[in-house]
This record gives C-alpha cells, structure tokens and sequence, in this order.
C-alpha cells in the first residue's frame, strides 16, 4: 500500500470516529439540559411545598378589608399572621381548595389572652350557625378582632363601658369610641343572644362558656345556647312547650365541647362582633395579628399608579400590633 493510500484511509478512519462521536456528543448535551431542568423543576416543587407549609402551619398574609379596628388597624393595612401563636392546628380545608377536613389542635406556646388581636374565620351571623348557610359564600371569611372575654369571664358592657368578671376594661391605645349617645342606639333585635332584651346601651351581663361547662337547658335560656349547640355540629329542637331535644333525643342539660371567646373591634360605635353574632369558637381561631407589612389607601385605584404610590402609608410599614 502507496503513501498515497495509506493517507486516504486514515482521513476516512477519522471521519468515520467523528461521525460515531457526534451522536454521542448531543446526547450528552440533552442529558445535561435535561438534568438542569429537572434541577429548577424540582427546585420550584420544593419552594411551593414549603410555602404552603409556611402558609398552613405559621405565618398568613391578612388584609384590612373594613373599619372595625381602627384607629389601631387601618382599612388597607396588609398583616402577617402567626398561626403558632396558640399552638399547632392542621388546616381545616385541602390546601388551594375550599373543601373542609377534620381539624387537630394541640396547645404548644401560649393561650388567648384579654387584649389579644385574633384573626378567626367568622363562625356565622346570630340565626344560622354556620357563614355558608347565611351569605351563600363558597369560601371561608376571616374577620379580626380584639379578644375582650375568655373562657369562664362575665361580660357586661353599660353606656359604652366594658366590665369584665365586675371590673372596668379600659380602651386600646389606638380605639375609636364617639362620644356616647343613647338615642337610636337600642337594637335588641339584631342582638346575641335572641330574646335577652341586650342592646347597645345596656348589654349583659353574659357568660362566655369553657370546655367541660354542663348547661341546664331550659325554654327560657335556649335563646342562648342554641347557636353555641348547634356550632358545636348538633341539632336543636323545642317539643311541645318545654322539651328540648339534641340530635332527636330528650335533653335537660348540655356539656360544651370547646372553648369560646368574646370578641370586639376597637372602633366600638363600628363594628359587628360578638356583640351581634356570638361567641368565637376555639376551632375557628387562625392565629394573632404580628406586625403590619404594606399600608396604602385602597380607595385609590391601581391604574392610577402616581397616586397610588403616593398613597403609601411609610410610617405604618412595620408597625407591630397591639
């Protein structure tokens, strides 16, 4: 074999070596690309899990949506809420949906006390125990509010004055109180419990019931414990004049299976509270209100941007609540 020859047939060795590397080359790429995606891809999945964590276990985003608190919360103030502050509670619907599931509770840091702002999904208005039956909503609504009654507490409020156990409750730093006017404010119809004759002016005294209080029920006393009954998933029914049945059977007295809480908004002359549809549940608290996030006036539209940004509240951006 020539020089010549030989020449030729190493240039198709190495062209027939190219040929075969290339294919391999490409796929080496593809690998490569594919393993970089599957790193973000499972980098985000990652990253969502544990928002949804965060979100269901120990910290919410809460928007300000009415007036009820101020001056100490302000319409269009954006919170962030502890959901441990009273203990480890699974969520109580399938995360991303509106489907409620059996939730646990178990105590861990510390329990709700007077002063404390709560954040709760709303247990329903006075003649229906449950926000579904009565607005027709398909999702939860979360209200906030001050805890002025505990467990066990006797609440009476007379011409704007809180009492609580017989002693004077002072007003929140920040709370709205105008000056009081009896004329027009008697309302006992709207008023928790039915029948009781409470009204703005003269409310109470009530008892905020404890888990583990046996109830005798009576005709005249059913006005009050109905919705606490009924909220705790039982039914409620007066036989003839005087006998009351629980889920179909013939009861005198009754056993609450939960705590409850007394709460009200600071701006008082402003605000649907317990006042008007009853006591809080345990199972409806969410967690306590932390600290303000953003502030900014939302009767200002966002396609009006100049003047949305110049309605940022800066000296309200990270203000602890109290």
């Amino acid at each position: 074999m020539n020089e010549e020859s030989i020449q030729n047939a190493s240039q198709q060795s190495i062209a027939v070596t190219v040929a075969e590397e290339a294919p391999v080359g490409q796929r080496a790429l593809s690998s490569k690309r594919l393993h970089s995606f599957a790193g973000y891809a499972r980098t985000v999945l990652v990253t969502l899990l544990v928002a949804l964590l965060l979100k269901a276990f120990v910290v919410e985003a809460f928007r300000i949506p009415s007036s009820s608190m101020e001056e100490t919360l302000l319409v269009g103030d954006f919170l962030l809420v502890n959901k441990l502050a009273y203990g480890i509670r699974t969520p109580r619907y399938i995360p991303l949906t509106n489907l409620a599931i059996p939730t646990y509770y178990a105590p861990v840091f510390k329990s709700v006390e007077r002063g404390d702002i709560l954040v709760f999904e709303f247990p329903g208005s006075i003649d229906s125990p449950n926000v579904q039956n009565v607005q027709g909503e398909d999702e939860p609504v979360n209200y906030i509010k001050r805890c002025i009654g505990l467990p066990g507490d006797v609440v009476e409020i007379i011409r704007g004055q809180v009492y609580v156990n017989g002693n004077p409750v002072g007003l929140p730093r920040h709370a709205r109180l105008n000056e009081y006017n009896a004329a027009g404010r008697h309302r006992s119809s709207t008023m928790f419990p039915w029948g009781f004759g409470f009204t703005e002016e003269r409310y109470g005294p009530l008892v905020i019931p404890q888990k583990g209080d046996r109830i005798a029920l009576t005709e005249e006393n059913l006005g009050m414990w109905r919705l606490v009954i009924q909220r705790e998933g039982h039914t409620v029914q007066l036989r003839g004049s005087d006998e009351i049945l629980i889920d179909g059977k013939p009861s005198s007295s009754y056993t609450v299976e939960q705590n409850y809480y007394f709460v009200m908004g600071d701006n008082r002359d402003n605000s649907l509270d317990s006042r008007y549809w009853g006591f809080v549940p345990e199972s409806n608290l969410i967690g306590e209100a932390l600290f303000v996030y953003w502030s900014w006036n939302p009767a200002v539209p966002v396609s009006s941007v100049r003047d949305k940004l110049v309605s940022i509240r800066w000296n309200r951006i990270g203000t602890m609540i109290r």
